[in-house]
């Protein structure tokens, strides 16, 4: 059933993709008529008649460059051609057969025909390396399917294109420059010609981030570079060498160092860009001096010029110069400091931040901005409240001010996080932030905030028997609603809240999550309300907490924070508190009660992709500890409408990140012990 359930698919995939299955059958199909799957064909007697190049072409020979394609030199080839068909089917199921083909076949003839065009003019200098190529002979579809995969790589969205373009430039580049076989140049041309006519690569504006991401490449490939010397031997355009002597000792400090200055300038460190600037100069010099000794040697000044190799050193310092000019450009980049402020000066206080509140206004969550652990930044009169963890400003919600304000707002705080070598993100942000954020940025549910409509509210009819049942209940047995502030209340209802509130902790095994999650500290706001039931004799069964909603210049509703009740108590304390705090706020004359939103408790579609999934799975996993699911069935029994909330990130490299700053943002004091202990309660199997 397996096998036939595999040859299902591979059969679905080759009516899907024709052109890229046609080229992979009969590249295998000669590959095991001609043996060159298990042995080298570069040996067989049949290689010189088919394989292509200047000598062929020279000899008359015309057809070889369509009967090269389909045979490769070595059998250990065969591997990373056929993942390179991957590209090439990709090209294929995006832009359609046609294309793909055209692609591949002009790839693969015009690089051939190109590489040999080029090589009889070079050959006519005195270019070793010109001339040894001009003399060499090649098979393999590599230029075709090196083709197709640069002009898949120009479908990738932004800005996962200029990434795949910077790696792929830089492999070809650094093979060409130092292993320069004709099968090297022949990759270089094929895509030389991919630029030349895909009119969909024009010159774009490169972020800083982006920036820093090329220069990254760069240092690693240069570091490569350095290590793979001392490793091989170099046979590029430059000349001929042996590999640098040297010990593994010095192989694994180069190694370390070039790892630490490539992540010091991926974050945007200036004491990584003044250490490659410098070393790039002393390079420049190098190259200067290597050509004036050239020259001596041209004009007979210096004897045995034989024992004289420059290769590497001319290699090494001409990408090094080019990597100079590429840093002096964009120099810009790399003034990063992590904590430097990412707003005006002087920044906003909590007081300045209620302020801006109670004027303007803001969402259901904008009060939690107030709260500790936040820090602030303005742009006129718009604020941001965020958080720096693990190297990621997470913003809390949407940002605060005048609507109109938003959009600059936004722009601003992500230009200064990215300055400072920060990933922004926005965490439980709104529609109206999501259309403002920088093209290209990425969005996923983390929520649905759960809001009941108050004016005209009443609980009659069928839907509403759960909640008016709970009401009828507690009046028969003489509960007592009442809403204050934590203040206001005695000393020993205060204990009583402690008490509840610690039991509920004890039980979960990890601390109270924070963030959007408060405690009795935070309900202890002056501006907060607490709803409290009470038993006849003087116990609190439960209570809530309520976040003020700020709009026009009043409070137009509540948020619904805390929820504790204590065991043992009044049995629908909840539907109770819940529905007689939505009598008295509709009373009040608010307009909304939003009961928040569940996080990790949204329903996808099947087909949401791997994000949703992943969020899925931690749903499931935490279900037991924090109850999400749970919890968002019983806000139904209101029956809300829903208002989503996003996670707002630029792309899924982020995402490792802003994983780890939402974890510690929720559980700022758990350890670890705690959370291995969450853990395997998690997967305990039932008793």
């Amino acid at each position: 059933m397996g096998e036939r359930s595999t040859f299902g698919h591979v059969a679905a995939a080759a009516r899907r993709l024709p052109v890229t299955a046609a080229l992979v059958v009969v590249l295998l199909a000669v590959g095991v008529a001609s043996a060159g799957l298990w042995s080298p064909f570069a040996a067989a007697p049949l290689h010189d008649t088919v394989a292509y190049g200047l000598p062929a072409l020279e000899a008359g020979r015309w057809w070889t460059p369509l009967t090269g394609t389909f045979f490769v030199s070595v059998p250990w080839l065969y591997a990373p051609i056929l993942v390179g068909f991957a590209g090439l089917g990709y090209l294929e199921f995006r832009r359609g057969s046609r294309i793909a083909l055209a692609y591949f076949a002009g790839g693969q003839l015009g690089a051939v025909l190109l590489a040999s065009g080029v090589l009889w003019l070079a050959a006519l200098l005195p270019w070793p390396w010109a001339q040894e190529q001009a003399a060499a002979l090649d098979v393999g579809p590599s230029p075709g399917v090196i083709a197709g995969v640069a002009a898949a790589v120009s479908l990738l969205p932004s800005p996962w294109r200029l990434r795949a373009w910077t790696v792929l430039v830089a492999v070809l580049s650094v093979t060409f420059l130092y292993w320069g076989s004709l099968n090297d140049l022949e990759h270089v041309l094929a895509v030389v010609l991919v630029l030349a006519v895909d009119r969909s690569l024009r010159p774009q504006r490169v972020s800083v981030r982006e920036q820093r991401l090329i220069a990254f490449v760069v240092v690693c490939g240069l570091g490569a570079i350095d290590v793979l010397t001392y490793l091989s031997p170099t046979t590029g355009p430059f000349g001929s060498s042996d590999p640098v002597s040297g010990s593994w000792v010095d192989v694994a400090v180069n190694t370390a160092v070039v790892l630490a200055v490539a992540n010091g300038i991926r974050r945007g460190r200036r004491w990584a860009w003044v250490l490659l600037v410098g070393y790039g100069i002393l390079n420049a010099l190098v190259l200067v001096l290597a050509a004036v000794l050239l020259v001596a040697v041209g004009l007979g000044g210096i004897e045995d010029a034989a024992d004289l190799d420059l290769t590497v050193t001319l290699a090494s310092s001409a990408t090094w110069v080019v990597a100079l000019v590429y840093l002096i450009l964009v120099r810009a980049a790399f003034r990063a400091r992590p904590k430097a402020a990412l707003g005006e000066s002087p920044a906003p206080t909590v007081d300045d931040v209620k302020a801006e509140l109670r004027a303007t206004g803001g969402g259901t969550l904008s009060w939690m901005t107030t709260w500790e652990g936040m820090s602030y930044a303005r742009f006129g009169r718009g604020i941001v409240a965020f958080q720096r963890r693990s190297r990621v400003a997470l913003v809390l919600g949407d940002p605060l001010g005048p609507e109109a304000t938003r959009a600059e707002t936004v722009r601003a705080f992500v230009e200064r996080a990215e300055n400072a070598g920060l990933a922004p993100c926005f965490f439980s942000a709104g529609e109206a932030t999501r259309a403002v954020v920088p093209e290209g940025w990425r969005s996923v549910v983390v929520a649905d905030d759960t809001i009941v409509d108050l004016p005209g509210l009443q609980f009659t009819g069928k839907a509403w028997g759960a909640v008016r049942t709970s009401l009828n209940r507690a009046e028969r047995e003489g509960m007592t609603f009442r809403l204050s502030r934590l203040a206001d209340e005695t000393w020993g209802v205060r204990q009583q809240l402690r008490a509840i509130s610690e039991s509920w902790v004890g039980d979960k095994g990890l601390p109270e999550m924070g963030f959007t999650l408060g405690t009795l500290h935070e309900a202890a706001d002056p501006e907060v309300r607490i709803a409290l039931a009470v038993s006849p004799a003087g116990d609190v069964d439960g209570f809530l907490s309520w976040l003020p909603v700020y709009g026009e210049g009043r409070v137009r509703g509540w948020t619904l924070d805390l929820m504790r009740r204590r065991e043992g108590g009044f049995g629908p304390v909840m539907e109770y508190l819940i529905g007689s705090s939505a009598q008295q706020f509709s009373t009040e004359g608010a307009e909304v009660m939003s009961l928040s939103g569940a996080p990790l408790a949204h329903e996808y579609p099947a087909d949401a992709g791997v994000l949703a999934d992943l969020q899925e799975r931690m749903a499931s996993m935490l279900e037991p500890v924090y109850g999400f699911a749970s919890l968002h069935r019983f806000k139904q029994k209101f029956h809300p409408r829903y208002e989503t909330m996003y996670l707002l990130y630029r792309d899924e490299a982020d995402l490792t990140r802003i994983g780890a700053a939402l974890t510690r943002a929720f559980l700022p004091h758990a350890t670890l012990r705690q959370f291995a202990a969450a853990g395997v309660e998690l997967v305990r199997p039932e008793k």
